[in-house]
């Protein structure tokens, strides 16, 4: 690991888009801290800690940023929305399904519409959350104030990832969220290190040991899932094109244990928890809403039923309007390949399909197994965990992903002879 820092720090143009990145990060950190005009700071103060399931998930994100009310209250969140609509959208709308058949132009007219719509989405979701919340002072004024600057947040939130994946190193809006789910987590473990010191005993000492030993055990589940593949062998037959000889050799077709990524934790997450922030906010005191805080938050055990299903669910929804693999099998056919031990054409899409069922039964329990875990040691054992398991997977997933493109830089420029 030392030696690759040292060869990365050796090349100029790796060391130069590395530095870049490095500061677009620190950029967005610091607008992180900017507070947001229009907010009612005396009412915010008084506000420990908001108790809408739904926002958990905003915090966690934003590196604390939606808890104290900045310009970046929103952060990237409505962009990954935007784009998670737009992608079901494209299944269901012909004019979007025409745009992504055409290649590089098409792509780049989606993401326009979907830099639109999360301006749109940032100023819509700032002003109703917020004033939900009851924390913008009162006059239309000041709404307008909460939606253009936290709308603008996250209008500069998009710049920066889109500039850190053209200039810098990884996905930009990846590595925006990586940012603020570290920020969490160093501000949970060293908040449990300040509580033991001023508590002076043995005790409070096990909540920060034990959330580093649990965050150690998961990051090695997390990314030997997430680097799991199932190779399929495939050898494409000799024949002759014009006056030259092709085919004739074999390569590998993988297939990712964990294709769905951490969608499917988001999607159960925001499912379950939006019922019962519509309730707070209608009837903070009703008896639909004190049955549901009751049985469907925290460790409940129907709570923990539901949200593994949903994931379950959700995981075989992700994984259906994935890849095409009818249409992986037709390509392979076409170019004269064939997997061993199959037969070409729908007995290679059979085979493609069946082991990506199991491979998605697998992703959906170990998905749901990893939901609970954070959850139950927090219940069973008082251990306030900073962290939960779709940040821990998105961090984990970020980190791999980006340490993966340094290591390609490193091959690429070895491969030029470029060592200075």
């Amino acid at each position: 690991m030392f030696e690759t820092f040292r060869s990365m720090w050796r090349i100029r143009d790796l060391r130069k888009k590395v530095l870049y990145t490095l500061m677009m990060l620190l950029i967005y950190r610091l607008a992180s801290v900017v507070p947001a005009p229009g907010i009612n700071m005396a009412e915010l103060a008084n506000q420990t800690s908001s108790s809408l399931p739904l926002l958990d998930m905003m915090n966690m994100m934003t590196g604390n940023a939606f808890n104290q009310m900045t310009i970046m209250a929103m952060g990237i969140t409505p962009y990954i929305n935007s784009s998670i609509i737009m992608q079901l959208l494209t299944v269901a709308i012909p004019y979007l399904e025409n745009l992504q058949k055409q290649g590089e132009e098409g792509k780049k007219k989606i993401n326009s519409i979907t830099r639109y719509v999360t301006i749109v989405l940032a100023a819509v979701q700032a002003i109703g959350l917020v004033s939900s919340m009851r924390l913008i002072n009162p006059g239309a004024f000041n709404l307008v104030l909460v939606g253009v600057s936290m709308a603008g947040g996250t209008a500069l939130a998009m710049w920066l990832g889109e500039r850190v994946t053209q200039n810098g190193v990884g996905n930009g809006i990846s590595l925006l969220i990586f940012s603020g789910i570290v920020s969490n987590l160093f501000n949970g473990i060293t908040s449990g290190v300040r509580g033991a010191l001023s508590a002076d005993s043995t005790v409070t000492w096990m909540n920060p040991v034990m959330i580093i030993i649990v965050l150690i055990i998961m990051i090695v589940v997390v990314t030997f899932v997430d680097k799991g593949e199932r190779r399929f062998n495939v050898h494409y037959a000799k024949r002759v094109v014009g006056n030259r000889m092709m085919g004739g050799q074999s390569t590998q077709f993988p297939l990712k244990v964990n294709s769905s990524g951490v969608l499917p934790l988001i999607f159960a997450y925001s499912f379950i928890a939006f019922p019962g922030t519509i309730m707070q906010l209608a009837s903070p005191n009703g008896n639909i809403t004190n049955w549901w805080s009751q049985n469907m938050a925290g460790a409940a055990p129907i709570h923990l039923a539901v949200t593994f299903l949903l994931i379950i669910g959700f995981t075989f929804f992700y994984s259906s309007i994935g890849v095409d693999y009818r249409e992986v099998a037709k390509n392979i056919t076409k170019n004269g390949g064939t997997i061993t031990g199959v037969r070409g054409g729908k007995q290679t899409a059979d085979a493609l399909i069946r082991s990506n069922r199991r491979l998605t039964l697998f992703t959906a329990f170990f998905l749901g197994v990893l939901s609970t875990i954070p959850t139950l040691l927090t219940a069973q054992f008082k251990i306030a965990m900073p962290f939960a398991a779709s940040s821990l997977l998105i961090g984990v997933s970020v980190a791999l992903e980006t340490s993966r493109q340094i290591e390609y830089e490193l091959l690429r420029h070895h491969h030029k002879g470029i060592t200075r």
